[in-house]
């Protein structure tokens, strides 16, 4: 059962909430979390985790497609997306079970039930008044939202419904290029679904560099996947058994349609605006480099805040809302050098500015580009094609960004991220020894491009 009053309550249970409430309770704070759904939050229970563990059996089966380049000569590979569905909520039942584990392991109580802010800044549950000591933290994430002229419900589905889908479809039809629809695509794709992509902007993954997403609309293509940029999808209309649409004029059809064309801020009900806190344009919570909102002891992050919705920031966010909470000294967030992973095939992952970017800011850039066939390890492990590239300010040897796309970039991105994060520069990555023959080996190359003294290229 419940206190009646906590040093520090979290509301929500994501990958922001639980770790935040795991640094309070760290720091011996009294601490509860509040949770309207499963223990996990959307993350672990129907978005990031679950599209990994699909992600990994598209992955697991082009390998296979692929085994005969390697001298490996199989029949072609069945799917029994059944078992495919087994393994994914074994998957997140293993991971929700570690999180409920972690929260007795640190003594912190997990409330069921919708939470509030009151106007004083404690929080009611349920009707339960829970009186706030120290802090509160609002974690509550993010949810869907439709695209101008349609609504969920049907044939038309979000992206938690896509991952979660007990049958595989024949063909579907994804709305928006970004990170989330870029992977759903390109995993029904390899799973055999006949898919559609549209994105109103001129190119897939649109918020990357653009050398980086030309190579990835490449390699959707290759997967099958029908891309069509600046293009916008009209006229939805959802029937038993399939969804109609039209796109550019012309008439399309889907047993399904993905909206994965952004998410809003899931604050409906929270008492933000009896509690005073001030929101942005966005409709997005207002924070200080704390992570304290225009109330005092009400901090927020994640979804909810400004800056990239990513589940490792919502993460780094909590630990510093937790800290400050308990009165120590906080960094605030850098987001741009906070790293981004993209899982589709091929793997795109990247921090900091792209090239555009660097150079509407004024910067004096150099750029350092190489293709995975540059080093041994892109021809042994198959993967000559994907991209390493460095942005840099020239005067000063500022290491401003990093994009790659291919095999293992989601893992090779970190490298670039730490040498920012240590004030280092593309002059020290071009002279640090990488093992042989690995990936990596690349990174270092496009940092001796960047420097000027290309050795393999």
């Amino acid at each position: 059962m419940s206190q009646s009053a906590y040093d520090c309550i979290v509301i929500g249970s994501g990958p922001g909430g639980y770790v935040a409430a795991i640094r309070s309770a760290q720091l011996g704070m009294s601490t509860a979390v509040v949770e309207k759904g499963d223990i996990g939050g959307r993350c672990l229970n129907v978005a990031c985790i679950p599209a990994k563990a699909v992600l990994r059996v598209a992955d697991i089966l082009s390998e296979v497609r692929e085994a005969g380049d390697f001298g490996i000569h199989v029949s072609e590979p069945t799917v029994d997306f059944g078992e495919v569905g087994e393994r994914r909520k074994k998957v997140v039942d293993t991971l929700t079970s570690g999180v409920s584990g972690l929260m007795k392991k640190n003594g912190i109580d997990v409330i069921e039930g919708f939470a509030k802010l009151t106007a004083d800044g404690n929080v009611e549950v349920e009707g339960q008044l829970i009186t706030v000591n120290k802090g509160v933290i609002l974690a509550t994430g993010s949810v869907g939202r439709p695209i101008p002229g349609t609504q969920f419900g049907g044939r038309v589905i979000g992206t938690e419904e896509a991952w979660a889908l007990e049958e595989l479809p024949a063909s579907l039809a994804v709305v928006g290029a970004g990170a989330s629809g870029a992977e759903i695509a390109s995993a029904y794709a390899r799973l055999g679904v006949e898919v559609q992509l549209f994105e109103g902007l001129d190119r897939v993954l649109p918020s990357e560099d653009a050398d980086i997403s030309k190579v990835a609309e490449r390699g959707f293509k290759k997967q099958g996947i029908a891309v069509r940029t600046k293009t916008f999808v009209e006229d939805v209309q959802t029937q038993d058994d399939k969804v109609t649409f039209t796109y550019g004029g012309t008439p399309g059809e889907a047993d399904y349609l993905v909206i994965a064309a952004g998410r809003g801020p899931d604050v409906e009900g929270l008492g933000l605006a009896d509690a005073g806190i001030e929101l942005t344009e966005a409709g997005l919570i207002e924070v200080d480099g704390t992570q304290m909102t225009s109330k005092e002891r009400v901090y927020a992050i994640g979804d909810i805040v400004p800056g990239p919705a990513l589940a490792h920031k919502a993460s780094d966010e909590g630990v510093i809302a937790a800290e400050a909470i308990h009165g120590d000294k906080t960094h605030p967030i850098s987001y741009p050098d906070i790293p981004r992973a993209t899982f589709c095939k091929p793997n795109v992952a990247s921090f900091g500015l792209t090239e555009a970017q660097a150079r509407e800011q004024g910067y004096d850039v150099v750029v350092g580009k190489v293709q995975y066939g540059a080093v041994g390890a892109g021809t042994v492990y198959g993967d000559r094609t994907g991209v390493i590239k460095i942005i840099g300010e020239k005067k000063y040897g500022e290491l401003l960004g990093g994009h790659i796309v291919g095999a293992k970039s989601t893992e090779m991105i970190q490298e670039l991220v730490n040498v920012r994060a240590m004030e280092g520069g593309y002059a020290e990555v071009a002279r640090m020894v990488h093992g042989h023959p690995t990936l990596s080996e690349g990174v270092m190359e496009a940092a001796r491009a960047a420097d000027g003294w290309l050795v393999h290229g």
